[in-house]
């Protein structure tokens, strides 16, 4: 059984859509992936392989729990993400010097793979940058790192 809205249930849901921070930033990130992906798929991954190798190569050999927090994501989704990198042997992740650490760090291919994205991945950001001007693109930057901080209560 279906039910109709009313008028003014019709305008309040257009008006929590347009004004709703979630709503609106995982519409930008959706556009934002399906972007970023298609520029890097020459070098054979995607941006959320790019983000974790990035991540892993900046921070070096990195504590997997320091990782998620990183990149903000929770221990098992990273856990499951990881293992697609393990397995496609573009990163490994090895006991770290306390059995119950791990630590990630990129291998020989993944630091190709690294190599062959960053091009691709700097055609495209310049892309966005040229079309939404670099002051208003380091104000965006500025206020996502504000959302997160809001959002994890900071």
């Amino acid at each position: 059984m279906t039910s109709e809205l009313s008028r003014a249930e019709r305008l309040r849901c257009a008006e929590v859509g347009a004004a709703c921070v979630s709503l609106n930033s995982r519409k930008a990130a959706r556009a934002l992936t399906l972007l970023y992906d298609e520029a890097l798929r020459p070098a054979g991954i995607r941006s959320t392989q790019f983000s974790l190798l990035t991540a892993v190569g900046g921070l070096g050999p990195v504590n997997v729990n320091a990782l998620a927090d990183q990149v903000v994501v929770d221990r098992t989704t990273l856990t499951r993400n990881l293992a697609l990198l393990v397995r496609a042997r573009l990163v490994a992740v090895e006991a770290g010097k306390d059995r119950r650490t791990r630590l990630a760090t990129l291998t020989v291919k993944g630091r190709a793979a690294l190599e062959r994205a960053l091009p691709l991945w700097e055609e495209v950001q310049g892309r966005i940058e040229k079309s939404v001007g670099a002051p208003r693109l380091e104000r965006l930057r500025t206020d996502l790192g504000a959302l997160v901080r809001a959002a994890q209560g900071g």
